[in-house]
């Protein structure tokens, strides 16, 4: 892992990048003065079992937050873009792992004062169980072109998107997210592009072409 200054004239530190969420401008109002962390794709943030502690504020690129079953297979819990902050736990150390999907800029958020980070850190910790919920009622509800057209819709409202989405995550990580065999995100894909749902100019790309169809799918 590299740190770096993404100004790098800067006195080692970096100055924060403009975030339009009112709760994540609180949080950086109340933490610390830190540079940001650079990460090459699939770079470990944190670990299972490393001491937990900090948040981090996801600058740029895309980042996973896994967990390992009993029979040692990945599940991957939830998916964070650029100002989204993770990296909650209920206790000491960290139940999951964390790595960087792309190149990814990281930003860690301390408390600068004894007396935390407000209210803005119980708001996103809310917003981060809220969605673990959602999320885990795709996976024991939802057949796999229902959890597809779901994750499509996710993709497009996190990311602001307007025509096209990125699809910065392999199929693999894909599949894991929703449960499903690399075989079958891969051909529910492609039965959304044969249907005229979705287009596909790159593996890293979606535009969707037909919104009504795709959320009759999602509803």
């Amino acid at each position: 892992m590299q740190i770096q200054s993404l100004h790098p004239s800067s006195s080692h530190v970096s100055a924060p990048a403009t975030h339009s969420d009112p709760v994540v401008r609180s949080l950086l109002a109340n933490a610390r003065p830190c540079a940001v962390s650079f990460y090459k794709p699939n770079e470990a943030i944190y670990a299972h079992g490393d001491t937990s502690g900090p948040l981090y504020l996801v600058e740029f690129g895309t980042v996973r937050v896994c967990r390992l079953t009993a029979d040692g297979r990945r599940q991957i819990s939830t998916f964070h873009f650029a100002g989204e902050v993770f990296g909650f736990e209920p206790g000491g150390e960290h139940l999951n792992y964390a790595e960087s999907v792309d190149s990814t800029g990281i930003r860690l958020l301390r408390p600068n004062s004894d007396a935390g980070l407000g209210e803005s850190a119980l708001t996103i910790a809310l917003r981060t169980m809220a969605r673990i919920q959602d999320h885990l009622l795709l996976l024991g509800r939802m057949n796999a072109a229902e959890k597809m057209a779901v994750f499509i819709i996710d993709l497009h409202d996190r990311q602001d998107a307007d025509r096209f989405i990125d699809l910065s995550m392999q199929r693999s990580d894909i599949a894991d997210y929703l449960g499903l065999t690399f075989e079958t995100v891969s051909r529910v894909l492609k039965a959304f592009k044969d249907a005229k749902l979705i287009r596909l100019p790159m593996l890293s790309q979606i535009e969707v072409l037909d919104w009504t169809g795709l959320r009759c799918l999602a509803e």
